[in-house]
């Protein structure tokens, strides 16, 4: 088996998908010619031709309007956002449009499109390319938000997200795009949507993160369990539905919780999850549950960006303080 990264994970599952199925296509902004700004849909305009695999202008709501069109007369599209910074001129399409189709047509139509874009800061990026904005579309109802931490996850989460009868907005961590690889099988198999992914079993605290950020968060744990605290780590993979059962289950045999995120604090996707704990896990807990996020600012430029996002420290302190409720 090849050792993929997760950028060649995710252009592997366009191919392999593309290949079995004629009416999924890929369209967006230098998305053919030149494989996109990342190179993830490099090489699938030579395969499959320019009618499947569509350079579009630089024009966001037309690249989410299109693809709501398509999906809703059979096709598959799969539209790229060169950054996540720049979706904010699809939302209309997006929160009007894509996420009521099944409802405004009373289950006759639905959107079987899937919305990809490079999130997330670390890259040293100018200003609207480190957006990591997730919570705005988990917000909305209709749209299932997903975000891989691994190439193993990026390959089998988006093989789910192409299949799904309804919109998925597919949010790639661009600072680990080509940080790790591992040995992949290229055999299509989907990984299930809507659940989280336990990466390392523990008894003493729950850690919950997504996206690049498991990559601090895992590092933490080693450091915690240097000092004897036993980490539980879990990817939560589906931002929108989110796995509760996993989470719940996690922090009963645990007592003890802290989120991880780089996004804002206020209204993220860390407040949801302390929210759900608090109302349906709240008799489990034996500290406050902590969040260490990014802060309520826009993301800086790249000489500040160290400063904005949360590092292996702060989580093993924020770890280290639940551990002293006992």
């Amino acid at each position: 088996m090849p050792e993929l990264t997760i950028i060649e994970a995710i252009n592997t599952a366009m191919h392999y998908e593309m290949a079995a199925d004629n009416n999924v296509l890929v369209l967006g902004q230098d998305v053919g010619a030149n494989g996109g700004v990342f190179r993830a849909t490099d090489n699938l305009q030579k395969v499959f031709g320019e009618q499947r695999v569509i350079d579009t202008p630089l024009a966001e709501s037309l690249i989410c309007g299109m693809s709501i069109g398509m999906a809703t007369q059979g096709l598959k599209p799969i539209a790229e956002i060169q950054f996540m910074g720049f979706i904010y001129a699809a939302f209309d399409q997006v929160i009007c449009h894509a996420s009521r189709m099944r409802n405004r047509t009373r289950g006759r139509l639905s959107c079987p499109m899937v919305l990809r874009a490079p999130y997330g800061g670390g890259i040293h990026a100018p200003e609207h390319h480190s957006e990591s904005t997730e919570a705005i579309f988990a917000h909305v109802p209709g749209i299932r938000v997903v975000i891989p931490s691994s190439p193993a996850r990026a390959y089998g989460l988006l093989l789910a997200a192409i299949r799904d009868p309804d919109p998925v907005v597919f949010l790639e961590p661009k600072r680990i795009y080509r940080a790790q690889s591992e040995q992949l099988a290229d055999d299509g198999v989907a990984l299930p949507l809507d659940v989280c992914f336990t990466l390392r079993q523990g008894t003493d605290l729950t850690l919950i993160s997504w996206g690049a950020m498991l990559t601090e968060t895992l590092q933490s744990a080693e450091q915690l369990a240097s000092i004897n605290i036993d980490a539980e780590v879990i990817d939560l993979a589906t931002i929108k539905p989110i796995d509760k059962a996993t989470i719940l289950e996690s922090v009963e045999k645990t007592g003890r919780c802290v989120i991880v995120c780089e996004a804002a604090k206020s209204g993220s996707v860390a407040s949801e999850i302390s929210a759900i704990i608090a109302e349906e896990g709240l008799m489990s807990l034996m500290a406050p549950i902590i969040r260490v996020c990014g802060h309520d600012t826009v993301m800086p430029l790249f000489k500040l960006e160290s400063q904005y996002m949360p590092s292996v420290a702060q989580i093993t302190s924020a770890a280290k303080k639940v551990m002293e409720f006992s």
